[in-house]
C-alpha cells in the first residue's frame, strides 16, 4: 500500500511508521522539517516537504495526524488560532488537494481526540454522543467536519467514481516513556513525590501505545471500518487510580496531592483538560472486533515501564 503520513515524526506517527515499513508498505511523510524524517521515521521512509510538492504521486492511504501540542502553551487568542490551523487549517488543505489529484486517496483516517466530548459529560462515552462545547471539543469537531469534506471535493470536481473510506481517530491518553502524559508524569513519581491532581475523582481514558498502534493498523485495513472511533483501552480509571497504580508499578509512594487551585492558577483554561475527565468508551473498537492486547492498566504500566 502506498501511504502519506502527515505527523508522522510524532510521537504516534514515528511508531506507525516503522511499522508499516517493517510489513512493506511504501511510506511519505510530509514535514516541514524533512531532515529529521529518516532518523525518526526509517531510512526507507519518503519525504515531502509541503503540499505543493505532492504533483503526480499516487497514494492509496491518507494518515493525518498532524496537530500542535494543544496543553504545552498558555491559550491565548494567538495560541488558540495556532492550534486551529494545525488542525483544522491543514487539514483542510489537505482533502483539497487530495480531492485534486488524478487518483485521489481512497482511505483517509484523520485525527481526533476524546476532546471531542467536552469537559462536561457524564456516563459512558462512545461514539454516538455529540460534541461538547468547551474549546477542545469545538476544535475537534471542526477537524473532523474538515476531514468529513473530502466527500463533497471529490463529488464537486464529478469524481463521483471515488467512494473514501473515512475514518476519524478520537485518541485518547495514549501511554508510551518516549512522550505524552506518562514522560510529563514519570519523574515526580519516580522521586516519590507524585499523586492525584485535584480530588483525583476524575476519569482518565487510556491507551497503551501498542494497542494504539494496532487500532490504527487495523482501520486503515479493514474496508469495514468507517466513521469516528475511540482510541481507548475498554477499563478506563479514575486519577486516583492511575496515580497509584503508576506508583505502584514504579516501587514509590503516592502521598501528594496538587489542589486544583495551583492547577487553575499554572495552566488557566487547560487546567480543565486535567480535572475533568471523561469516561470514553471503545464501542466502534469493540463491534469490528478489535481485541487489545493490555485492556488493564496494571499490565500495561509494567510492561512500558518494567
Amino acid at each position: 500500500m502506498r501511504i502519506l503520513i502527515t505527523g508522522g515524526t510524532g510521537l504516534i506517527g514515528q511508531r506507525l511508521c516503522k511499522a508499516l515499513t517493517a510489513r512493506g508498505d511504501h511510506v511519505t511523510v510530509l514535514s516541514r522539517r524533512p531532515q529529521q524524517v529518516a532518523a525518526l521515521c526509517g531510512s526507507q521512509v519518503q519525504t515531502m516537504a509541503s503540499l505543493q510538492d505532492w504533483t503526480s504521486q499516487d497514494f492509496d492511504a491518507v494518515i493525518n495526524l498532524a496537530g500542535a501540542p494543544i496543553v504545552d502553551a498558555a491559550w491565548t487568542p494567538a495560541r488558540k488560532q495556532e492550534i486551529i490551523a494545525s488542525r483544522v487549517g491543514l487539514t483542510q488543505n489537505l482533502v483539497a488537494k487530495m480531492a485534486s489529484m488524478p487518483n485521489p486517496p481512497s482511505v483517509f483516517l484523520s485525527g481526533s481526540a476524546i476532546g471531542f466530548y467536552g469537559d462536561e459529560e457524564t456516563g459512558e462515552l462512545d461514539e454516538t454522543k455529540t460534541a461538547g462545547k468547551d474549546f477542545s471539543a469545538l476544535l475537534c469537531r471542526d477537524w473532523e467536519a474538515a476531514a468529513n469534506h473530502y466527500s463533497a471535493q471529490l463529488a464537486s470536481l464529478n469524481k463521483i467514481h471515488v467512494a473514501p473510506r473515512i475514518v476519524f481517530l478520537r485518541t485518547g491518553l495514549v501511554l508510551d516513556p518516549r512522550g505524552g502524559v506518562l514522560k510529563k508524569m514519570l519523574l515526580p513519581f519516580q522521586l516519590g513525590v507524585g499523586g492525584k491532581l485535584g480530588d483525583g475523582r476524575q476519569t482518565m481514558s487510556w491507551i497503551h501505545h501498542a494497542d494504539c498502534l494496532r487500532a490504527l493498523l487495523r482501520l486503515l485495513d479493514d474496508a469495514n471500518c468507517r466513521g469516528p472511533f475511540n482510541l481507548v483501552a475498554p477499563n478506563v480509571v479514575s486519577n486516583a487510580e492511575f496515580s497509584q497504580t503508576l506508583a505502584s508499578t514504579l516501587h514509590r509512594p503516592a502521598f501528594f496531592t496538587t489542589p486544583a487551585w495551583v492547577l487553575r492558577t499554572i495552566l488557566g483554561e487547560r487546567a480543565n483538560l486535567i480535572l475533568r475527565g471523561q469516561h470514553v468508551v471503545p464501542r466502534a473498537l469493540e463491534a469490528c472486533g478489535f481485541q487489545f492486547e493490555y485492556p488493564q492498566l496494571s499490565a500495561a504500566l509494567v510492561d512500558i515501564l518494567q
